[in-house]
């Protein structure tokens, strides 16, 4: 039997109400993200190209996409 997949969402997201949230999981070691309103839909990356993704964010690389 496979074990279920537990999905961790950052506390920061959406109004609590849950509704705006990218949720993310760890399985045979690759990422999954999944968006919370739409939870069928899973996108998969790796570890080294999350790492990539969250630093830029964090550098401000994507703030234009957001403005």
């Amino acid at each position: 039997m496979p074990t279920p997949t537990t999905w961790q969402k950052s506390s920061l997201s959406g109004n609590g109400d849950g509704t705006e949230c990218i949720e993310l999981a760890v399985q045979d070691g690759a990422v999954l993200l999944r968006e919370s309103d739409d939870p069928g839909i899973v996108v998969t990356t790796t570890p080294a190209k999350l790492r990539a993704f969250i630093l830029g964010v964090k550098a401000g690389e994507f703030d234009h996409l957001v403005d």
